[in-house]
């Protein structure tokens, strides 16, 4: 049991050094540097990666959160009849240094973009095809400098938003839910530090 932490502890820093982006891939070179053959989940990665983050950040992490979040929320409000959701590490709330703000949104491409310019350094804008169920999906990525700090705005198509109603995360095995901006508002206003991480992975 104590070798599959240190198998987790390892691609954990490796991912927080840097070295790389992909869990799979961080879990096979761990295994592979202590000879493990016991590989941990990705939520035993995720938690030894936020206990990493917090020893090595301190303070300037739970500061950087909220910063992040307030630049998520004025983002949000540019585009908020696009039903605007915040996700990924600032919704979660384990943002660390390196993390960017992913904002998701539902409309024109063309008519998002028109509205970051406004305010914001639109540096990237890129068309992603995947697949959902089985399902063709195309999405197009701004990538936006904002507050400080690197915002992806994801823009689906209009109506998609049932699509993604029950995508489930990879690492936490929960809903990717998100907040959108008038509960971002609240919690702004009431719980900046909150987060939104399971206790355990969920099935």
């Amino acid at each position: 049991m104590e070798t599959r932490r240190e198998v987790a502890r390892e691609a954990a820093r490796l991912i927080y050094k840097g070295a790389y982006k992909e869990y799979k891939d961080a879990k096979e070179a761990a295994a592979r540097s202590l000879g493990a053959r016991s590989v941990p989940s990705n939520y035993e990665v995720a938690v030894e990666l936020d206990r990493l983050a917090e020893e090595a950040e301190g303070p300037d992490r739970l500061r950087r959160l909220v910063e992040m979040r307030e630049t998520a929320l004025k983002v949000m409000r540019l585009l908020g009849d696009l039903s605007p959701s915040l996700i990924g590490s600032v919704w979660r709330g384990t943002a660390r240094t390196g993390s960017d703000v992913d904002v998701v949104v539902y409309g024109d491409p063309d008519e998002a973009e028109r509205r970051l310019k406004e305010a914001h350094r639109v540096t990237d804008r890129a068309v992603k095809t995947f697949t959902v169920d089985g399902v063709p999906r195309a999405s197009t990525h701004f990538t936006v400098e904002a507050g400080g700090y690197q915002v992806e705005v994801v823009v689906r198509p209009p109506g998609d938003a049932d699509g993604y109603r029950d995508e489930r995360c990879d690492i936490y095995g929960d809903l990717k839910r998100g907040i959108g901006l008038a509960e971002l508002e609240r919690l702004m206003r009431s719980d900046p530090l909150r987060r939104f991480v399971p206790r355990r992975r969920q099935r």
